[in-house]
């Protein structure tokens, strides 16, 4: 039973249902967050007092560069929904709408594959 009116039908209006998928990307992000921020915090205080080569290093050792690189993805995927929702709430003009969520996606992507290369290129070395 198709619960629209006839113009939302025919407009292609109604649920696309992601909204429990958005709701569950964010609980997910913010969970995987905890961990991973509490080992960052950690290590950047016992990184503290590092030289440059020492950081490098460290970076490039054990599991580092992996949890890095998940605390990136998810700290900026994390952002962007938080961010989306905001804007979906508070800005009323369709446009100015659009427009800011394609801002806010884009600089999402710019800024974590700009520090997940970082990461990498500490890890692997610039030759």
């Amino acid at each position: 039973m198709d619960m629209r009116t006839p113009l939302g039908r025919v407009r292609g209006l109604g649920s696309t249902n992601d909204g429990v998928k958005h709701w569950w990307m964010q609980r997910l992000t913010g969970m995987a967050l905890i961990p991973l921020t509490l080992w960052f915090v950690y290590s950047a205080v016992q990184m503290s007092e590092a030289s440059h080569a020492e950081f490098t290093v460290w970076v490039g050792t054990q599991g580092n560069p992996v949890l890095l690189i998940l605390l990136i993805i998810c700290m900026f995927h994390h952002g962007q929904l938080g961010l989306q929702v905001v804007v979906e709430d508070y800005i009323p003009s369709e446009s100015t709408k659009m427009t800011l969520l394609i801002a806010i996606k884009f600089a999402a992507i710019v800024f974590g594959t700009s520090a997940v290369f970082a990461v990498l290129r500490l890890t692997v070395g610039s030759s």
